[in-house]
């Protein structure tokens, strides 16, 4: 199975200027994990996510006041939509980190985060009938 059966398409991106309270509600309305961090002035793509939210707060910093660029992931492993869901997996394990956005022709084309590695995976659940 491919990355590309697996990844999320919708994906939440954020500039650098909003404040981790605005990337936090747009993250949770959206129900996602992480988002892309496109910064114009700076070639290259970064990520945050709902961790790196939460250790900024745990430090005591103000999400009002604090930036996303601030707390954005810069150094991002990114992969294909044609590479594997071993490969995808692996990068993850091996990285210690739970998303990777998914690039194809230089621009992000998704998301994948190990809840869709595993969603594929493991079958669903079946109903259980009485």
């Amino acid at each position: 199975m491919l990355v590309r059966d697996a990844m999320s398409t919708v994906i939440l991106t954020l500039g650098p200027a909003h404040t981790l309270r605005q990337a936090a509600c747009l993250m949770s309305g959206r129900r996602v994990g992480a988002a892309v961090v496109l910064d114009p002035d700076h070639s290259g793509i970064g990520i945050l996510t709902e961790r790196d939210i939460l250790n900024s707060i745990g430090a005591g910093h103000d999400p009002d006041r604090e930036s996303v660029g601030a707390h954005t992931t810069n150094n991002v492993v990114f992969c294909t939509p044609d590479a594997t869901l071993q490969e995808a997996a692996e990068a993850m394990a091996h990285g210690g980190f739970r998303h990777l956005i998914v690039l194809e022709h230089g621009g992000p084309v998704g998301i994948v985060s190990v809840r869709d590695v595993i969603r594929c995976w493991v079958p669903a659940r079946r109903a259980v009938s009485a």
